[in-house]
Order: structure tokens, then sequence, then C-alpha cells
């Protein structure tokens, strides 16, 4: 049985997190330590899955304006909690907090092996999605 609620973690927490999932690989290197607290500090919905033992189970960091729309920046489950059901759940409380199915389309950038389970959700990959970066970007994974 898990525990979601509205949380912001720390940056040791989310790190500590991080080590424990897939989602350590999606972060550039540079200045990771510094960034980690401001994504953390600033994203519109927080939602922090726990198991009994208080460990962080899941997360889900979003950003929305409450209204149209909500882009998904992280959503992880640790390794030893996967296939439970818990990212499907934490996208249906964070779709709610955001303003529910009807009025908010929900946007993400997946990695690729986690493309089935976002199809499994019933999202659909866009053709529409514009970008422009011009971050340096060195591969890493969270150890």
């Amino acid at each position: 049985m898990f525990q979601i609620q509205s949380e912001r973690l720390t940056a040791a927490e989310y790190i500590d997190f991080l080590r424990r999932t897939d989602l350590g690989s999606q972060y550039p290197k540079e200045r990771f330590e510094e960034r980690i607290p401001r994504l953390l500090q600033n994203a519109s919905i927080s939602l922090v899955a726990r198991a009994e033992d208080g460990s962080v189970a899941g997360v889900l960091l979003g950003l929305t304006d409450f209204a149209y729309w909500l882009y998904v920046t992280d959503l992880g489950v640790a390794r030893e909690h996967e296939r439970q059901g818990l990212g499907r759940t934490l996208m249906s409380a964070a779709l709610e907090a955001a303003g529910g199915e009807k009025d908010i389309a929900v946007y993400l950038v997946a990695n690729e092996n986690a493309v089935p389970f976002y199809e499994k959700l019933g999202m659909e990959r866009a053709d529409d999605v514009m970008r422009y970066t011009h971050v340096d970007w060195t591969d890493f994974t969270v150890e």
C-alpha cells in the first residue's frame, strides 16, 4: 500500500530516489547538483508516493496552468515497486490535481523504454511538438 500526497522532496531525497529508478538517466550531467533543487522547488505539481516504511516509492513532477495543459517532467517508480500500478495512479492523481481529464491535455517526453507504459495509459505519440534547445547535454546516470 502506498500513500500519495503533494510533497516537495529535498534534493538529497530525490537524488537517492533517482538512483533506484531508471529516471536517473534522463538528466544532463552539466550542473546536475545545482539544477535539481530548482526543479523540485518550481514544479507546479509534486506528488510523492511513499511505501509503508516511509521510503519514496514513486514521484511525479509536472508543470501546469491548471486550465488547459500539464507537462509531466518526471514520472518514476522505484525498481522494487514497478508493475504494481503506481505509475498509473500517480498520473491519474496529477491529471486530477491539474484540473481533470475533461480540461487538461497531458504532454511529456518519454524514454523509448517507457513508451509502452504510456501507450497503455492511452497516450499517443505527437507530431506537432516543437523544440528549442541549446543545452549542453552529456549523458550520465545518477549513481
